[in-house]
């Protein structure tokens, strides 16, 4: 026997071999689909017995298999089912005459056989015959089933002739010895009266009706016939035929320890509705009928349980007839049979080390020069027990064999998708996953190497089966697992193989289906480059929104009024982590900061790398860069544009690195560090763009905060003089300005100067409110400069050092409203409360006051008791040379740094009534202060009343002075 059946196990041994095949032209489909019907009919209750058949049907047997049916009878073939078709009664010779010489091939063991013709109608279809049934079509044929019964029917009748001819002892007749093919040859010429010889042929006789006993459905028998012939056999050194016995005794006793079968279909060898065989089903029924008629009871219980072996001696006997066979070499096939049927029965008694020694026993058995089909379907199918074993590593082996076998030089069409599929098979058994989510969990399972060789396997038998889109597939697979693996010079190559696919078939993000069902996942390449942070960005100050001061009750149902809820307590710290405190502003330019590597030993160029979102319409702005060999962490900036409002979330990024397109999702990203992937998006908001008539200051004065927009203007005045700011605001965005505050904030630091440095009028802005986009507002701001002229110690000097800084000019929008808003603010407008807005602050810093100061006063009689003479010494503080005019006084030419007196003739007044006691002045609370408020306002009266160079004079003023400022108190008559 030269062809292996590797399907085989222990309980084929009590089957009926069926052949089915076709004659003539049928259509294959046609076929197959009346072969599993028939198939299905593989366990038939006997009729008027309690004994059951098991068939066992093959559509394709070698009929030199066929002449070792007396070795062991389960190879024998005996029923044969042919299938036609035959549409005219013309051709119905012909195809009665094919089906004769099918007969022929297996004619000497068949037992019966039978013509199954389809489309053929008439009177031969109409004649009754038991051999040939006729059906008018494939769809027409109900009743197949039912003439399959009756043909088993009939090999029961053949078989148990036998049986009983065979087993009963005839001690006059002449025992035949029975041979196996390649022994017909050796007992030429033997003396066929002597004992040896005799006992030969009883104990190969005696195996033989085990056989058929066993086949018969009479497992005690059997069991009895198998161990009279190891007696025999074991005597006269038959090692052939007594590993044959032993093989039927393991056989006879594996049916009766597990009656679910070893094949691994569970429940595979039970009978028709649910029932064991009548011999395994009576074991636990004593009082009933066996096979012969015989009352059974406890004894034939017993008698049993002591001819069939234990689990234990099963395998002992296994390997003993195993090594029979490797006697001789031409049983080859029979001890590699015999192996995969100790192998399965192993498998369910879990013994794998044991079953790996016969597995290793298999491989090593040398059989004729077998066919690539032949290595193939030997090699899947010691893939296949070595996964029944637990030796997962060991099945991938034999499985990875077989699938290179598929596409050996020697096949003159290989069967590249065939191999492709075994391959795929392999993986689980090499811990390889074709879903790149596995290999971001913990460290790397496997050997890298291996796996890296199984992945180029792949990606070669995808080439040639000429599927790009499965070669980009797994190169983009073997690139993002194996990256850490890949020496520099293989990743080079491998990129470069990839860039050449990519170039017929650029990798995307869908799944790919393959004929078998099977879903390749896309492969985002996570680790090209290599992110280990993001983060959310502000927007720019200049842009960035700010929150009006809600009212009272706004925002309360949001929040919880317990201090601890146990319901909410977990998600506290995920929220709190994941919260992020700005906004985003529709229609504004929004940031994504990554920081990335790149982990190529050479240049790696990303393209279209852009943000992934999801909650709001996002315009993601893709980007390009260039990142250096293994360049360490490098900042990239991902820029988007939100196009509505809501909550927005930041969900990963996209890129196009080697052609593959990939949707990198943060979920997926191991180790990557975050503040916060959720945002709120307002709507959009006004943007106001100031500038002055002013220059810019060379310095700052004071530091802006971070929530302030400020512009830096510098002006140099002289003490009195008066100058225009004028202040452009121009609506730069895409929604109208509909209001504008203004406030002012004088910075002092030597608190010397005072007075109001800063007027404006509004109205005259407010009139062209609200502002539309694009259109320009002005608004005109006055700066007076008023001095303090008193003599007082160190002023020259203090003058020359510092200004006047006006650090305050913010303009206010009900769209753009400080962070922290002043608690004087006045409240706006309910519906537009929600809205927040830039701001931005005009400083004009730098103010300087250079100018003449008075160092001394005097006052002089004269002749009107109405007007007196003021006289001043003033000093010119300047380096420029100046003119001083006054009232009716000639001009007076101080050059700088000069001092000169000057006389200037003023007109006597009334000061207004003060409170004179504390009595009178309730609202102040001593004398002191009483008198400080008194010098106050007579000096403001005293400045508006002389107008002499808008100066303050009322430091310098003593009481004699201003006795002599004041008319006297008499009144003229007429």
């Amino acid at each position: 026997m030269s062809v292996p059946d590797y399907m085989q196990c222990a309980e084929d041994h009590q089957t009926l071999l069926v052949v089915v095949q076709p004659i003539g032209i049928v259509p294959e489909e046609s076929f197959f689909r009346i072969y599993k019907r028939i198939s299905a009919v593989s366990q038939v209750n006997v009729r008027d017995s309690q004994r059951v058949l098991y068939i066992r049907y093959r559509h394709h047997y070698p009929p030199e298999n066929n002449e070792w049916g007396d070795f062991q009878t389960h190879r024998k073939v005996v029923g044969l089912i042919t299938i036609t078709d035959c549409s005219s009664a013309k051709d119905w010779p012909q195809t009665f005459e094919k089906f004769h010489l099918h007969k022929e091939l297996y004619g000497a063991t068949l037992y019966d056989s039978r013509l199954f013709v389809f489309g053929l109608q008439g009177e031969i279809a109409e004649q009754p015959r038991t051999d040939v049934a006729f059906y008018p079509s494939y769809d027409e044929c109900e009743t197949v089933e039912k003439r399959i019964e009756d043909f088993i029917e009939s090999l029961f009748i053949v078989l148990e002739s036998k049986r009983l001819d065979r087993a009963t002892d005839k001690s006059g007749d002449k025992i035949p010895l029975l041979c196996v093919p390649f022994e017909k040859k050796d007992f030429v010429g033997l003396d066929t009266d002597s004992r040896h010889y005799k006992k030969r042929c009883q104990g190969r006789m005696r195996k033989h009706v085990g056989d058929l006993c066993l086949q018969a459905g009479m497992l005690q028998d059997s069991l009895v016939h198998y161990h009279m012939a190891v007696e025999l056999l074991r005597s006269v050194n038959d090692f052939l035929w007594l590993g044959a016995a032993l093989e039927g005794l393991c056989s006879a006793s594996v049916i009766y320890h597990y009656p679910g079968g070893t094949g691994g279909k569970v429940g595979s060898r039970r009978a028709q509705g649910g029932s064991l065989s009548a011999e395994a089903g009576n074991r636990h029924r004593p009082g009933a009928l066996t096979s012969n008629g015989i009352n059974a009871d406890t004894s034939a219980e017993i008698g049993r349980a002591k001819n069939c072996l234990s689990p234990e001696d099963i395998i002992d006997k296994y390997k003993e007839a195993i090594s029979y066979y490797g006697k001789y070499k031409n049983a080859g096939v029979i001890e590699l049979e015999a192996c995969v049927k100790a192998v399965r029965v192993l498998a369910i008694q879990k013994r794998s080390m044991e079953a790996s020694e016969f597995l290793q026993n298999a491989v090593y058995i040398n059989l004729r020069q077998l066919s690539e089909e032949e290595k193939i379907q030997r090699y899947s199918i010691l893939s296949e027990l070595y996964e029944r074993i637990g030796f997962h590593r060991k099945s991938a082996f034999f499985k990875r064999i077989a699938a290179m076998q598929c596409a050996a030089p020697s096949i003159p069409e290989p069967g590249w998708r065939a191999c492709y599929k075994l391959l795929l098979e392999t993986l689980p058994g090499y811990s390889l996953s074709l879903d790149p989510k596995d290999f971001s969990k913990g460290t790397h399972r496997g050997w890298a190497a291996v796996q890296m060789r199984l992945l180029h396997e792949l990606v070669y038998a995808s080439r040639r089966m000429g599927n790009p889109a499965l070669c980009v597939r797994h190169l983009s697979f073997l690139l993002q697992t194996m990256l850490d693996f890949l020496s520099d010079q293989e990743k080079k190559d491998v990129t470069q193989s990839l860039e050449s696919y990519t170039a017929k078939c650029p990798g995307t993000m869908e799944y790919i289906t393959l004929p078998d069902g099977l879903k390749l996942p896309p492969v985002p390449f996570t680790k090209l480059p290599i992110v280990r942070s993001v983060k959310l960005l502000n927007l720019p100050t200049s842009l960035r929104p700010h929150k009006v001061k809600s009212l009272l009750g706004q925002n309360v149902s949001t929040k919880s009024p317990f201090i601890y809820s146990p319901i909410i307590a977990h998600s506290r710290g995920e929220e709190r982590s994941k919260k992020i405190e700005f906004q985003w502003v529709q229609g504004d330019v929004c940031e994504v900061q990554l920081m990335v590597y790149n982990p190529m030993p050479f240049e790696l160029r990303v393209e279209n790398m852009g943000l992934l979102t999801t909650g709001v319409e996002f315009e993601s702005l893709p980007a390009a860069l260039s990142l250096p060999a293994e360049s360490g962490l490098y900042p990239v900036t991902l820029v988007g544009v939100p196009q509505t409002t809501g909550q927005i979330t930041v969900n990963g990024y996209h890129t196009s690195v080697f052609g593959v397109f990939s949707d990198c999702l943060l979920d997926n990203l191991p180790g990557v560090k975050t503040s916060g992937c959720t945002v709120e998006v307002i709507p959009a908001l006004p943007r106001l763009q100031i500038s002055t008539s002013l220059p810019r200051s060379a310095h700052t004065l004071q530091p802006s905060s971070g929530d302030e927009i400020s512009t830096n203007v510098s002006v140099q005045l002289y003490n009195g003089e008066t100058q225009q700011l004028i202040i452009k605001l121009e609506n730069i965005g895409a929604e109208p300005l509909e209001k504008l505050e203004v406030t002012a904030k004088t910075v002092n630091t030597k608190e010397k100067l005072y007075g109001d440095f800063l007027t404006w009028k509004l109205e005259d802005t407010l009139s062209q409110f609200p502002l539309k986009p694009g259109k320009i507002a002005t608004l005109t701001v006055n700066i007076k400069v008023k001095l303090d002229f008193s003599c007082q110690e160190n002023l020259l000097q203090d003058l020359s050092d510092d200004g006047i800084s006006v650090s305050g000019l913010p303009l206010y929008s009900p769209f753009r409203q400080v962070v922290k808003p002043r608690v004087e603010t006045k409240p706006i407008n309910p519906q537009e409360s929600s809205k927040a807005g830039d701001f931005s602050h005009v400083k004009v810093s730098d103010v300087r006051i250079s100018n003449i100061c008075g160092a001394h006063w005097a006052v002089l009689w004269f002749v009107l008791t109405r007007q007196c003479h003021l006289l001043l010494d003033v000093f010119n503080s300047t380096e420029h040379e100046l003119t001083i005019s006054a009232r009716n006084n000639e001009d007076l030419i101080l050059h700088a740094g000069e001092c000169q007196r000057m006389a200037i003739q003023v007109d006597k007044f009334n000061f207004e009534s003060f409170p004179e006691s504390p009595t009178d002045g309730t609202q102040f609370a001593n004398a002191k202060q009483l008198e400080e408020e008194r010098q106050q306002a007579k000096g403001l009266e005293i400045n508006s009343k002389l107008d002499i160079w808008e100066a303050s004079v009322e430091g310098v003023l003593n009481q004699l002075v201003l006795e002599h400022l004041q008319l006297a108190p008499l009144q003229w008559g007429e």
